[in-house]
C-alpha cells in the first residue's frame, strides 16, 4: 500500500511538478498539479490550488519541508480508518464512485455545489443511504456555500438522512455559531463542524471562543504540518477529523501521520481519496483496504514522476511560485532545510 523504504535525498531545489487528471471534476479541478519535494527524511507535497497567494502556500510548503527535512510525532495506533468522499455527481453515479472506497462504512457528500440545488443535494445524499445502508455514517461538506437561511433549510431537510454532521455549511465563523444555536433551539440533531474556518482562519481558535462548532476539521498542508495541526487540535479541545487536500500519495502519508498521532479519533478521517485520480505517484498507492489506511511514509516511483510530469511551462510556473512563496516561510520551516534566504528557481 505505498509504503517502502527511502533513500537518495535531493536538494529542494529539484522540484517535481506532476499533473495528475481527476476521474470526475472535484470543486472544478479535473487535473490536480502538486509540486514534490525530497529531502533527508523522505518526501513531501507541496500542493496549495493555484489561486491561493503566497502567504497562504508557504503554509504548505512549510509542511512539505516538515515531511521531506522534519519529523513526525510518534503514532499512536498503527492504522486509521477512512471515509468514502462523493463529488456532486448525479446520484445515478454515487455507486460507481462508492466502488473506490472498499470497506468505508463512512461517507461525505459534497453539497452546495455552484449551479446545483437543494433538490440534487437530496438525491445524492438518498442515493449514499441506499447503497450503504443505514448503519453506515453520512456527513455532508457544504464549503462555506450556504447562506445562514439556506444552511438552516438544507441542514432541516437533511437532518432526516441522520447526519454524522455537516461541514462548514456557512463560511463565517459568526454564522457557524448561529446555525449551531438555531439547531439546538429548533431540537435539529446536526453537528456542525468547521473546516476553512480552521485552515484558512488567522485566529483558528475563534471557532472555539464562539462555540461555533462540535468538532474541526484539519489538513496537513493547509495547518503548516503535522506538529502545528496537532497543537491546534490541542488548543481547540474539539474532536478531530482528519482530512486530505486533494493529495498525492505523498500528502496522504502526512495526513494520515497526523490522524495516527491524535490522543483520540472518534471519526473516519477523508483520507481514502487517492482512488479519485486516474493515477498516482506512488508504484503501490495509499488506497484502503477494508476502510482502513496503514501508517507509513511513502517514497514517490521515478517512473511515475516521468509519466505524470507537467508540461514545462506549468513547472516553470511551480518553481517561480516556489521563489515567490519562500519569503513568507516560517524561519522555523526555513531552518530545517539550511536557513537559506531563498531558493534557486532553476
Amino acid at each position: 500500500m505505498g509504503c517502502r523504504v527511502l533513500s537518495s535525498p535531493q536538494p529542494l531545489d529539484g522540484l517535481q511538478v506532476v499533473g495528475i487528471p481527476m476521474r470526475v471534476s472535484f470543486r472544478g479541478i479535473t487535473t490536480r498539479e502538486v509540486a514534490l519535494i525530497e529531502g533527508p527524511n523522505g518526501w513531501g507535497e507541496w500542493g496549495p490550488f493555484l489561486d491561493y497567494p503566497p502567504p497562504e502556500a508557504a503554509r504548505w510548503l512549510a509542511a512539505a519541508l516538515e515531511a521531506a527535512w522534519g519529523t513526525w510525532p510518534a503514532p499512536v495506533r498503527h492504522t486509521v480508518p477512512v471515509n468514502a468522499t462523493v463529488p456532486a455527481i448525479p446520484a445515478d453515479d454515487v455507486p460507481a464512485i462508492l466502488t473506490r472506497f472498499p470497506g468505508a462504512t463512512t461517507a461525505k457528500i459534497k453539497v452546495a455545489q455552484p449551479g446545483q440545488t437543494l433538490a440534487d443535494d437530496l438525491d445524492r445524499v438518498t442515493a449514499v443511504r441506499a447503497a450503504l445502508g443505514p448503519s453506515a455514517r453520512i456527513r455532508v461538506d457544504a464549503n462555506g456555500a450556504w447562506s445562514l437561511a439556506e444552511a438552516s433549510e438544507a441542514l432541516t431537510k437533511l437532518a432526516a438522512y441522520d447526519l454524522e454532521y455537516a461541514e462548514q455549511p456557512c463560511a463565517t465563523v459568526e454564522d457557524l455559531a448561529a446555525l449551531r444555536r438555531d439547531l439546538a433551539r429548533r431540537r435539529i440533531d446536526v453537528p456542525i463542524a468547521a473546516d476553512e474556518s480552521i485552515r484558512k482562519a488567522d485566529d483558528p481558535l475563534r471557532v472555539r471562543d464562539l462555540h461555533a462548532a462540535d468538532l474541526i476539521v484539519v489538513k496537513v498542508a493547509p495547518l503548516g504540518g503535522v506538529a502545528a495541526a496537532l497543537d491546534i487540535v490541542a488548543a481547540t479541545g474539539l474532536p478531530a477529523v482528519v482530512s486530505s487536500a486533494l493529495d498525492t500519495s505523498i500528502g496522504i502519508a502526512a495526513g494520515v501521520a497526523l490522524a495516527a498521532a491524535l490522543p483520540k479519533l472518534e471519526h473516519a478521517c477523508g483520507l481514502g481519496t487517492v482512488g479519485l485520480f486516474t493515477g498516482d505517484v506512488a508504484a503501490s498507492p495509499l488506497r484502503p483496504v477494508a476502510g482502513e489506511l496503514p501508517v507509513c511514509r511513502v517514497a514517490a516511483d521515478p517512473d511515475l514522476l516521468t509519466r505524470w510530469a507537467a508540461p514545462p511551462k506549468r513547472a516553470a510556473w511551480w518553481r517561480e511560485r516556489l521563489t515567490a512563496t519562500w519569503p513568507h516561510l516560517p524561519a522555523a520551516a526555513r531552518a530545517l532545510v539550511g536557513d537559506r534566504t531563498s531558493p534557486r528557481a532553476d
